[in-house]
């Protein structure tokens, strides 16, 4: 075995005048001028200026210390600069006797630890006389060189070390090409700076812990997730960085040993292996995983899914293991992947959720169709709402893009335009810029890989508004990103530039903006934009919609027939044979669901005073492809409230009978003065004559739970028990415009007399505004005062609230304050909703106390109950001799209702008789 030690140069000066020079600076001097030394000379490394020899003090006998001695080095040649490096072979060291001073010395040398640096400082001035310290580091003793000679190191046992390759240059990082500026070419410096800091570090820990005991893995591993966490956050070519430091890890063994940890029993080695893992799923390394080890990954998970400590973790590798192929992705729901990621969305920390958001997107992106169909088994949709429903930007956008990815799956249409999800889509991008939307989190700063944006691109040539726009939304923001990287040419790769053109010329006004923003950041010329008033189209608009949609053998027929947007709206297919010269069946049929699409995204502003389209759309979108010429019929919403199925089918041209159905259905809410639930049809009121809808809003429709929130810290609780209360069947109302309303809608208060319970949310200081609200400007303080009159059945869900005393609240809301309610608790929700479920389910559910009673029953302090709630039980409300139970029924219903109706009738007769 060689051992080797190295000695930095020594001075020709010494401290310690008590002994005299030892032999060994004749043998150094003659090696100076040995063929040897110029061996030494090429072993130069700069970036270290002095070393030392650490020895093991086991090996050492005897008791004496030796402090360290000056060696002479007056025949080392002066070129030879104080940075270099002499290295001994100390492996043939024997016993010798060396004499010094007046006595002999044994000394056997034995295993040398580590080599150790010692940097001095770069500026100092280096001179023939300068003179240096020689520190060589042990546990217990320092040696000098003259002891190393003394105990044989001569001439003849010197030999140079193999060098040892760094990982920096092992695994050298590549840069994309940029720019030659002086910026561009410094920050490309500044990189690789980094990346050598960060692999030299990650060298530092991967290599003890490959011999490291159990019980010292945890501190290197924990180590090594620190390197990786630096690694990501360097600024724009972070995920460069992390991706290259990712492929170490993998080629040295690393990831093999932290995912055959993931089924380690001692939590502490599990943990910090988990971590790693969490940080280290790049490309690669995810594929590697889904290869060797991804049923162990996913069961761990799987196995720790109540463990708070590690719930970030976990849901942070399977955001990394839902975006590899379509077959991973089934195994990982298979082994309960998506199970664990739908139990931590419904919890209420901000990392977790942000995992879970993004972990559902590339769900949905990389899963391909029949994973997507088991999402909407799992009512992913439905869960997908509170995402999208929060105020952090970045768990409603991967919510937003994980829905309309599943909307794109015509088989899920139906069950993702249920759960409302959809709704919450355009907000969000009307209201975020996506250079801003970069910034507000890290990892948006990096961007995406081109595996990633590749499954965007289909999403721009969505028929949907929605997808389109968030689609165009991102490459928006990812243009702005690759342009600072040097990467533009990543959307020439994926196919994405035909497509935002496409989009940017489009009749979408909230797509096509955004897709001209990152044509123009990528240097592509920005095509001819057609406004979303098709009416006003010209023949020249014409022909580039028509080019645009995949007829451009056609183009030239339609300028010649003048083909305005007029004409294009009211095209039927036998003029597309005749004139547009379109012969084939099959393409008629492609150019006639191109222009339906259209007719739906047409804006008729312009020829539609009476809001006629509005009101269609509201029944259902595809009504919308009728606007057009029944407006040109001369329809418009006052006709439409006295027309039949006659007229609608012959002079409005609506030949599917089911809608001709359902606008004859809703015609009835043009009558209405006064909003009144559907509960039965009123078609057999005459109608003698036309009645001027102007104002008369369409009703809403009665429903079982209306949900009030304070919006600034309610709106997740809100929307979970949307969510739960739907999945057990019953239909909610939850004010979603109320995130970005500035004005109180009186609409609301009609859905609260509709309802027949009033779920109240009450989260930390949601009544603080009603406080001296004696007039009623609040929001809260307004709805709860509709609901006591309206006899609903008040049913508060408390979340950490505690209720003010009645006096100090308004007069008129003061007794909400003595209705029981549920207590929540985000670790029980299920309990939560059984108990709520209950309280909706048994007719009358509240029990209302009286004033004068309230102190003989209060609620129990929490100490005193369990942990799930600390309000009143069903049973205890019901069974108490205090309580007294509120009077109401379903007859009382009924009553209400049919008196109401009865006014309605005698408001509609008076109305006729005036006219």
């Amino acid at each position: 075995m060689v051992r080797r030690a190295q000695l930095p140069e020594m001075s020709d000066d010494s401290d310690d005048g008590s002994l005299s020079k030892p032999k060994s600076t004749k043998g150094l001097k003659e090696l100076a001028s040995t063929k040897k030394h110029e061996q030494l000379r090429s072993m130069e490394k700069s970036h270290s200026e002095s070393s030392f020899v650490k020895f093991n003090s086991s090996a050492v006998t005897g008791s004496r210390t030796f402090s360290s001695q000056k060696v002479e080095r007056k025949g080392q040649p002066p070129q030879i600069s104080e940075s270099s490096k002499v290295y001994f072979d100390l492996s043939s060291l024997d016993q010798e006797e060396s004499k010094s001073s007046g006595f002999s010395r044994t000394r056997k040398r034995n295993s040398i630890d580590l080599l150790e640096t010692l940097s001095q400082d770069a500026d100092s001035t280096i001179c023939e006389s300068s003179s240096r310290e020689s520190v060589l580091s042990a546990s217990e003793n320092w040696y000098s060189s003259d002891e190393l000679e003394s105990n044989g190191v001569g001439e003849d046992t010197i030999e140079p070390e193999v060098t040892q390759v760094q990982y920096c240059d092992k695994y050298p990082l590549s840069l994309p090409t940029v720019t030659d500026s002086d910026t561009n070419r410094q920050n490309q410096t500044n990189v690789k700076i980094s990346y050598q800091k960060l692999s030299q570090e990650l060298e530092s820990h991967i290599k003890p812990l490959k011999a490291a005991k159990p019980r010292h893995e945890v501190r290197h591993l924990d180590k090594i997730k620190n390197v990786l966490i630096e690694a990501w956050q360097v600024p724009m070519y972070g995920r460069d960085i992390a991706y290259r430091l990712c492929d170490v890890l993998r080629s040295e063994g690393m990831l093999d040993m932290v995912i055959n940890n993931c089924s380690s029993s001692k939590k502490d080695i599990l943990k910090a292996s988990a971590a790693v893992l969490e940080q280290c799923l790049s490309w690669e390394n995810r594929n590697h995983v889904a290869k060797t080890g991804l049923e162990t990954v996913v069961s761990m998970t799987k196995r720790e899914i109540s463990n708070h400590e590690m719930s970030y973790i976990i849901t942070g590798i399977l955001e990394g293991l839902f975006k590899i192929s379509e077959e991973a992705s089934t195994k990982i729901i298979n082994y309960g992947g998506l199970d664990v990621i739908l139990h931590w969305s419904r919890s209420s920390d901000i990392r977790n959720l942000r995992h879970c958001a993004k972990a559902l997107a590339n769900l949905s992106l990389f899963g391909g169709a029949e994973n997507q169909e088991e999402m909407a088994k799992r009512n992913v949709p439905e869960w997908l709402f509170p995402l999208a429903f929060m105020e952090d930007d970045t768990i409603r956008y991967y919510a937003c893009l994980a829905i309309v990815v599943l909307l794109a799956n015509k088989e899920l249409e139906a069950a993702v335009i249920k759960s409302g999800t959809l709704e919450l889509v355009m907000p969000f991008i009307n209201s975020t810029k996506p250079s801003s939307f970069a910034k507000c989190d890290l990892s948006q700063q990096q961007g995406k890989d081109h595996m990633w944006l590749e499954r965007m691109v289909p999403l721009l040539q969505s028929r949907r508004e929605e997808a389109q726009s968030l689609a165009a939304f991102h490459f928006a923001m990812e243009a702005g990103i690759k342009e600072e990287q040097g990467k533009l040419d990543l959307f020439y790769e994926i196919g994405a530039i035909e497509p935002l053109k496409k989009v940017a010329s489009s009749p979408n006004a909230t797509a096509s903006k955004l897709a001209a923003q990152a044509l123009k950041v990528i240097g592509e010329s920005i095509p001819h934009k057609l406004t979303t008033q098709v009416p006003v189209w010209s023949v020249v608009d014409v022909a580039h919609w028509v080019a645009q949609v995949g007829f451009k053998d056609y183009v030239h027929n339609f300028m010649s027939c003048q083909v305005d947007g007029d004409i294009l709206l009211l095209l039927t297919e036998q003029e597309l044979e005749s004139s547009i010269k379109i012969d084939c069946k099959i393409a008629r049929k492609r150019f006639l669901r191109e222009l339906k699409s259209l007719k739906i995204t047409a804006d008729y502003s312009s020829c539609d005073p009476s809001q006629m389209d509005a009101w269609l759309m509201k029944i259902l979108p595809d009504l919308s492809q009728y606007t057009y010429e029944m407006l040109k019929a001369g329809m418009n919403k006052e006709v439409l409230a006295s027309t039949n199925n006659e007229e609608l089918d012959h002079v409005c041209g609506i030949k599917n009978g089911i809608h001709r159905r359902l606008i004859l259905e809703h015609v009835e809410d043009l009558y209405t003065a006064i909003p009144l639930p559907k509960y039965g049809s009123i078609g057999s009121l005459t109608r003698q004559k036309s009645i001027d809808p102007t104002g008369f809003a369409s009703y809403p429709k009665a429903v079982d739970v209306f949900i009030s929130y304070r919006r600034s810290n309610g709106s997740q609780l809100a929307s979970l028990l949307k969510v739960h209360l739907q999945l057990r069947g019953f239909s909610v109302f939850l004010d979603i415009d109320r995130l970005r309303a500035g004005k109180f809608d009186e609409n609301l208060l009609m859905n609260i007399r509709l309802a027949k319970h009033f779920l109240l949310v009450l989260t930390p200081c949601a009544l603080d505004r009603c406080i001296g609200d004696d007039e009623q400007q609040d929001w809260i303080h307004k709805e709860i005062v509709t609901a006591l009159e309206s006899d609903c059945n008040i049913i508060p869900v408390l979340d950490n609230f505690d209720w003010p005393l009645p006096e100090v609240l308004p007069s008129d809301m003061q007794q909400v304050v003595y209705f029981n309610g549920v207590r929540w608790v985000h670790d029980y929700q299920e309990a939560c909703m059984a108990k709520l479920e209950a309280f909706l389910k048994k007719v009358p559910v509240i029990a209302r106390l009286r004033s004068e009673e309230l102190p003989t029953i209060l609620e129990r302090p929490a100490s005193e109950s369990n942990s799930i709630s600390s309000a009143l039980t069903l049973d205890e409300v019901l069974t108490h001799e205090d309580v007294t139970i509120r009077k109401k029924s379903d007859d009382r219903k009924e009553s209400r209702k049919k008196s109401t109706a009865s006014n309605f009738i005698e408001t509609i007769n008076s109305i006729v008789e005036h006219f």
